[in-house]
Protein backbone atom coordinates (compact mmCIF):
# COMPACT_ATOMS: atom_id res chain seq x y z
CA UNK A 1 0.00 0.00 0.00
CA UNK A 2 1.08 3.83 -0.34
CA UNK A 3 0.30 4.36 3.04
CA UNK A 4 2.75 1.53 4.17
CA UNK A 5 6.25 1.62 2.40
CA UNK A 6 7.94 -0.57 5.01
CA UNK A 7 8.62 -4.33 4.40
CA UNK A 8 7.02 -7.27 6.42
CA UNK A 9 6.72 -10.76 7.16
CA UNK A 10 3.57 -12.99 9.01
CA UNK A 11 5.13 -15.16 11.86
CA UNK A 12 3.41 -18.47 11.62
CA UNK A 13 3.83 -22.33 11.45
CA UNK A 14 7.79 -23.02 12.82
CA UNK A 15 8.22 -19.28 13.56
CA UNK A 16 5.20 -19.01 16.08
CA UNK A 17 6.34 -22.37 17.63
CA UNK A 18 10.19 -20.74 18.71
CA UNK A 19 10.07 -21.04 22.40
CA UNK A 20 10.89 -17.35 22.07
CA UNK A 21 7.84 -16.44 20.22
CA UNK A 22 5.57 -18.35 22.78
CA UNK A 23 7.22 -16.94 25.23
CA UNK A 24 6.68 -13.36 24.29
CA UNK A 25 3.11 -14.52 23.05
CA UNK A 26 2.70 -16.17 26.84
CA UNK A 27 4.17 -12.51 28.49
CA UNK A 28 1.78 -10.54 26.46
CA UNK A 29 -1.25 -12.59 27.78
CA UNK A 30 -0.07 -12.10 31.33
CA UNK A 31 0.45 -8.06 31.04
CA UNK A 32 -2.89 -7.78 28.86
CA UNK A 33 -5.02 -10.42 30.32
CA UNK A 34 -6.31 -11.60 27.41
CA UNK A 35 -6.01 -15.27 26.25
CA UNK A 36 -2.79 -15.91 23.67
CA UNK A 37 -5.04 -17.52 20.90
CA UNK A 38 -7.08 -14.15 20.93
CA UNK A 39 -3.89 -12.48 19.44
CA UNK A 40 -2.89 -12.26 15.82
CA UNK A 41 0.05 -14.23 14.59
CA UNK A 42 3.04 -11.72 15.23
CA UNK A 43 3.38 -9.17 12.27
CA UNK A 44 7.42 -8.89 11.63
CA UNK A 45 8.26 -5.31 10.40
CA UNK A 46 11.60 -3.70 8.66
CA UNK A 47 11.67 0.05 7.62
CA UNK A 48 14.81 1.12 5.93
CA UNK A 49 15.69 5.08 5.79
CA UNK A 50 12.63 7.01 4.41
CA UNK A 51 10.09 4.59 5.24
CA UNK A 52 7.28 4.93 7.05
CA UNK A 53 3.54 4.00 7.23
CA UNK A 54 1.40 7.13 7.32
CA UNK A 55 -1.19 7.76 9.74
CA UNK A 56 -4.01 4.65 10.37
CA UNK A 57 -5.99 3.07 12.65
CA UNK A 58 -6.26 -0.38 13.80
CA UNK A 59 -9.46 -0.54 13.87
CA UNK A 60 -10.99 -2.60 11.30
CA UNK A 61 -14.76 -2.75 11.00
CA UNK A 62 -15.45 -5.39 9.03
CA UNK A 63 -13.79 -7.56 11.86
CA UNK A 64 -17.85 -7.12 14.18
CA UNK A 65 -18.99 -9.02 11.71
CA UNK A 66 -16.07 -11.97 11.95
CA UNK A 67 -16.12 -14.52 15.25
CA UNK A 68 -12.96 -13.24 15.85
CA UNK A 69 -14.60 -9.98 17.28
CA UNK A 70 -12.84 -6.36 17.08
CA UNK A 71 -9.39 -5.89 17.91
CA UNK A 72 -8.69 -4.84 21.24
CA UNK A 73 -5.24 -3.59 21.43
CA UNK A 74 -2.20 -3.21 19.76
CA UNK A 75 1.35 -4.51 21.07
CA UNK A 76 3.65 -3.34 19.51
CA UNK A 77 7.53 -4.61 20.34
CA UNK A 78 10.52 -2.34 19.11
CA UNK A 79 13.43 -4.91 17.98
CA UNK A 80 15.90 -2.75 17.29
CA UNK A 81 17.25 0.83 18.01
CA UNK A 82 17.13 3.87 15.65
CA UNK A 83 19.55 5.92 14.90
CA UNK A 84 17.26 8.80 14.04
CA UNK A 85 13.56 8.69 13.18
CA UNK A 86 11.45 6.01 13.11
CA UNK A 87 8.91 6.85 15.71
CA UNK A 88 5.48 5.96 16.68
CA UNK A 89 3.49 9.02 16.41
CA UNK A 90 0.07 9.38 17.80
CA UNK A 91 -1.25 13.03 17.02
CA UNK A 92 -4.26 12.65 19.38
CA UNK A 93 -2.57 11.94 22.00
CA UNK A 94 -0.72 15.19 23.46
CA UNK A 95 1.20 14.69 20.26
CA UNK A 96 3.14 11.78 22.18
CA UNK A 97 5.77 10.25 19.64
CA UNK A 98 7.43 7.17 21.27
CA UNK A 99 11.69 6.65 20.24
CA UNK A 100 12.50 3.21 19.11
CA UNK A 101 14.59 1.14 21.56
CA UNK A 102 15.15 -2.28 21.47
CA UNK A 103 13.06 -4.19 24.17
CA UNK A 104 10.77 -1.71 24.33
CA UNK A 105 6.48 -2.19 23.98
CA UNK A 106 4.19 0.02 23.35
CA UNK A 107 0.74 -0.97 24.39
CA UNK A 108 -2.75 0.82 23.27
CA UNK A 109 -6.47 0.22 22.39
CA UNK A 110 -8.15 -0.11 19.29
CA UNK A 111 -11.69 0.09 21.13
CA UNK A 112 -13.64 2.49 23.80
CA UNK A 113 -13.37 0.50 27.43
CA UNK A 114 -17.12 1.34 27.50
CA UNK A 115 -18.02 -0.31 24.33
CA UNK A 116 -15.38 -2.75 23.16
CA UNK A 117 -17.39 -2.25 19.36
CA UNK A 118 -16.90 1.09 18.75
CA UNK A 119 -13.15 2.60 17.46
CA UNK A 120 -11.05 4.64 19.86
CA UNK A 121 -10.41 7.71 17.84
CA UNK A 122 -7.70 8.73 19.69
CA UNK A 123 -5.21 6.21 19.20
CA UNK A 124 -4.79 6.76 15.39
CA UNK A 125 -0.85 6.39 14.38
CA UNK A 126 1.59 6.65 12.22
CA UNK A 127 5.14 5.40 11.86
CA UNK A 128 7.50 8.27 11.16
CA UNK A 129 10.18 8.27 8.63
CA UNK A 130 13.28 6.27 9.60
CA UNK A 131 15.90 8.93 9.21
CA UNK A 132 18.90 7.23 9.58
CA UNK A 133 19.63 3.48 10.46
CA UNK A 134 17.04 0.71 10.34
CA UNK A 135 14.25 -0.12 12.19
CA UNK A 136 12.58 -3.60 13.17
CA UNK A 137 9.74 -3.49 15.21
CA UNK A 138 6.31 -6.18 15.52
CA UNK A 139 3.09 -6.03 15.71
CA UNK A 140 0.69 -8.51 17.32
CA UNK A 141 -3.15 -7.46 17.51
CA UNK A 142 -5.14 -9.02 20.57
CA UNK A 143 -9.06 -9.86 19.37
CA UNK A 144 -12.01 -10.15 21.87
CA UNK A 145 -11.88 -13.61 20.96
CA UNK A 146 -10.52 -16.69 20.14
CA UNK A 147 -7.67 -15.89 16.25
CA UNK A 148 -6.52 -18.88 15.97
CA UNK A 149 -9.14 -21.17 15.44
CA UNK A 150 -11.09 -19.01 13.23
CA UNK A 151 -7.54 -18.46 11.34
CA UNK A 152 -7.03 -21.96 10.43
CA UNK A 153 -10.54 -22.71 9.15
CA UNK A 154 -10.21 -19.41 7.20
CA UNK A 155 -12.48 -17.18 9.21
CA UNK A 156 -10.43 -14.40 9.95
CA UNK A 157 -11.29 -12.01 7.29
Amino acid sequence: SDARTSSSFWCVDHCWERPVMTDVAARISEITRIPVDNGEYPQVLRYDKRQEYTLHHDYIPGHLDLPIGPRLYTFFVYLSDVEEGGETHFPDINNLKVKPKKGKAVLWPSVLDGDPMVKDRRTRHAALPVKKGRKFAMNIWLHMYNFHDYFEIGCTG
